[in-house]
């Protein structure tokens, strides 16, 4: 639903990976060749990995100022992470050994955005119907929906009917 850019870095993963939803129609494409193999997922992966989604989901609409960001820090728990110091004194968190997994490309693309502020900009559409995840580029950081053109416009006309009809 999103008529913006994907999000930056690894936070484009994490926007593809909550968008595999369609709350509106129930329409769930995780499972299909294509995403399997684009989140290097196995079948037996599949019911980790939606958990995984809904808790990003979840932590979206935190961003947005919705909720809490339920189940999301219980996972990340498992995600074998390493901190690696080059001869430069420079550091680097990276997947430990065996730690090539969804859950570990996440995991990066947080610290990788919590690090440089982008994280708190990915949220989910307020609209109940939609909760598409979408990166917030306004410069205020305020923006409430997925698209103004679709989620955004319907939301200001229940309002403004709403207000006619009282």
């Amino acid at each position: 639903m999103n008529d913006r850019a994907t999000a930056p870095g690894g936070l484009a993963l994490i926007e593809a990976l909550v968008n595999t939803l369609d709350v509106e129609s129930g329409a769930d494409t995780l499972g299909t060749p294509e995403n399997l193999e684009r989140f290097a997922l196995a079948e037996r992966d599949l019911g980790a990995a939606r958990a995984l989604r809904e808790a990003l989901r979840c932590a979206c609409l935190a961003h947005a100022g919705h909720g809490t960001p339920d189940g999301l820090d219980a996972l990340l728990t498992g995600a074998p992470l390493h901190v690696s110091i080059a001869a430069d004194g420079t550091a680097r968190l990276r997947a430990a050994a065996g730690g090539d997994g969804l859950l570990c490309r996440v995991a990066l693309a947080i610290a990788a955005g919590a690090a440089d502020g982008t994280w708190a900009r990915l949220k989910a559409c307020e609209a109940e119907d939609c909760r598409w995840a979408y990166y917030d580029r306004s410069p205020a950081g305020r923006r409430r929906w997925c698209s103004m053109s679709v989620c955004g416009a319907r939301a200001k006309m229940r309002t403004y009917r709403a207000r006619r009809d009282t």
